[in-house]
């Protein structure tokens, strides 16, 4: 059985990830920090669908959690490989620089950017001795050009992709790539408060993106097709330059 991990999936882009790798053979590890309920509905989509999937609940900006869960996990399945890393999960909480917190800018670092090192290097020794795999960052449009009101958010996808470029060049050799994936407006409970009539102006396009679209590029970038590919941030937003 080959294993795909999606961190954050009980929802949103995360959960759409799960269920289109899931279409393709891959046994889910949905990773999700507390909504029980949510996690739940996505495993069961997932197994009405033919599929497999278990749930995997830790706190990705807790490096002890992120060690204790996924290395209890590995050592409980000692003859399983994950195949594909999604670092998916991530929050914003957008504010002026001169009225944002400690907390804010912290709690924004670790979930975004912290929780990148902490996952990836627990998971990244077996695809090294395997000699294969996919990691995919999500990033955002923030993180390319910088959105104001969101120093922390565009810091921390900032930081991944130049996290991705670097690891992308030191695995290469193994057979394992590094991708990043930036949304721009897609529809999601992050983006629910947003104006699509209004912010649709300035997508050439004219509409929002749908999770569904970025899963779709998701599974090219970890298939075999995309073999090639390592290093990358491929923007998925509907024309916004």
């Amino acid at each position: 059985m080959k294993y795909a991990i999606v961190t954050g999936a009980s929802r949103g882009i995360g959960k759409a990830v799960a269920l289109k790798l899931s279409t393709l053979g891959y046994h889910i590890l949905i990773n999700y920090q507390s909504n029980d309920a949510e996690a739940s509905k996505t495993k069961t989509e997932i197994d009405v669908a033919g599929g497999e999937a278990s749930l995997l609940k830790f706190d990705v900006s807790n490096r002890q959690e992120v060690e204790a869960s996924l290395t209890g996990w590995l050592n409980q399945n000692p003859d399983a490989y994950i195949e594909i890393l999604v670092n998916n999960a991530g929050i914003k909480d957008d504010v002026l620089m001169m009225w944002m917190t400690d907390q804010q800018w912290d709690s924004v670092i670790d979930t975004n950017l912290n929780s990148f090192f902490y996952v990836t290097r627990t998971i990244l020794n077996r695809m090294l001795v395997q000699k294969y795999g996919r990691i995919i960052n999500m990033v955002s449009l923030s993180g390319l050009r910088g959105l104001p009101g969101q120093m922390n958010y565009s810091a921390a996808k900032s930081g991944v992709i130049g996290a991705t470029k670097v690891l992308a060049q030191e695995v290469a050799r193994r057979g394992i790539t590094v991708n990043a994936i930036a949304p721009g407006f897609i529809k999601t409970d992050m983006t629910k408060d947003l104006n699509e009539k209004d912010l649709k102006s300035m997508i050439p396009l004219q509409r929002f993106g749908t999770p569904e679209e970025v899963a779709d590029l998701t599974a090219f970038i970890a298939s075999n097709k995309a073999s090639y590919i390592t290093g990358q941030t491929i923007s998925i937003n509907g024309g916004i330059y």
